[in-house]
């Protein structure tokens, strides 16, 4: 009898940060197994609802339960919103007769791992911070295996597999593309580059410290690449987009490889995706971890940094006064730049979508044994 193929269904969505490691363990299943049926739970309200999609894979959304911070009706409400959302998670697994389930974390991970489990099904958590999530935290309580980006990841019988990326980051070779990624996004070929990101969203204190620092940057030689999010361009005071001397800004750039590729330091903050991906490809970077939150990014960035492949510095320490005694003569040192470099690649994880993968199938073999 020709047994059929994997059912699997994974669970994340909210932001890009949870996302993009799962569509990238989504699409490594695919290449091991072409046959298997894949659905991603989310819900109404995240960026999953654009980004699953247009990836090709098929979305189903139940209610987003998040957890009330605080005493009063939200919280009162909690057991019955989140029964609902296991009843729904557990209709999506019954119809897609799931084999394998498979969570990132977010808000919606928790319904879904929790109607798993009342069906005895496989769950796999994939833990992309270095400090863990309320989701994930419940989820690894009963997953039968637990992959993290961090070594420093605290969860029971974690095993670190790195972040699982899209392979046209994880198999980045900066030098080869560093010239054609120049030219593609409006750069002189032959300048130090520095590239700025603070994400998708931006992040308005390193903005407003870099476009104060210009005029110090461009009398260094150092061209840089401003990608301030969507709706944080800078503007002058009429209106205008801010234009500079070796200054080129855009609000989004669609393939940070290219960016990757191009910079010679990179100016970012300390996401999970962020500091794994140029760990990956090897890029020097100064980060500045979002002073918000449980301190997850500066968590996330000490690992790198304590290898030599980061300068790490706290948000409300990062100006323009700093970029002009620090990160300018830090560009200004290829051999610094190139043991950062190195430093970087010897922390970088490549294959943590096929690790996770062989997680996934073999789970399959087990599950139907």
């Amino acid at each position: 009898m020709t047994q059929r193929p994997l059912s699997l269904v994974l669970a994340g969505g909210g932001t890009a940060g949870h996302i993009s490691p799962l569509l990238a363990v989504a699409r490594a299943v695919r290449e091991s197994a072409p046959e298997s049926r894949i659905k991603v739970v989310g819900t109404a309200a995240g960026m999953e609802t654009r980004l699953v999609p247009a990836a090709g894979f098929e979305l189903a959304v139940i209610d987003r339960v998040p957890m009330p911070r605080k005493p009063g009706g939200d919280l009162v409400r909690l057991p019955g919103r989140l029964l609902q959302a296991v009843r729904q998670a557990g209709a999506i697994l019954d119809e897609a007769a799931a084999d394998v389930v498979v969570g990132v974390g977010g808000y919606v991970s928790t319904p879904v791992y929790l109607a798993a489990r009342r069906r005895k099904l496989p769950v796999i958590v994939h833990e992309a911070n270095a400090r863990p999530g309320l989701a994930n935290r419940v989820g690894a309580r009963f997953a039968d295996v637990v992959g993290t980006a961090f070594a420093e990841t605290k969860l029971p019988r974690a095993q670190l597999v790195g972040m699982p990326m899209r392979r046209e980051i994880s198999g980045l070779d900066r030098s080869r593309a560093r010239a054609g990624a120049r030219t593609a996004l409006g750069l002189e070929a032959d300048r130090p580059t520095l590239v700025v990101t603070g994400g998708s969203s931006g992040a308005a204190s390193i903005n407003r410290a870099v476009e104060a620092a210009l005029p110090a940057l461009a009398e260094a030689g150092i061209q840089t690449l401003h990608i301030t999010g969507r709706g944080k361009q800078l503007l002058t005071s009429e209106g205008k987009p801010l234009a500079a001397p070796l200054y080129r800004q855009v609000e989004y750039v669609d393939g940070m490889e290219q960016a990757y590729a191009a910079a010679d330091l990179l100016l970012a903050r300390s996401g999970a995706g962020t500091v794994c991906e140029i760990s990956a490809v090897g890029l020097p970077a100064v980060l500045v971890p979002l002073p918000h939150g449980n301190g997850e990014q500066a968590l996330n960035a000490a690992g790198l940094a304590a290898a030599g492949g980061a300068v790490v510095v706290s948000d409300a320490l990062f100006t323009a006064q700093w970029i002009a005694d620090r990160l300018i003569p830090l560009l200004a040192d290829p051999a610094a730049l190139d043991a950062m470099s190195a430093a970087s690649s010897a922390q970088g994880i490549r294959d943590a979508d096929r690790r996770m993968a062989e997680f996934i199938l073999e789970a399959k073999v087990r599950s139907r044994a």
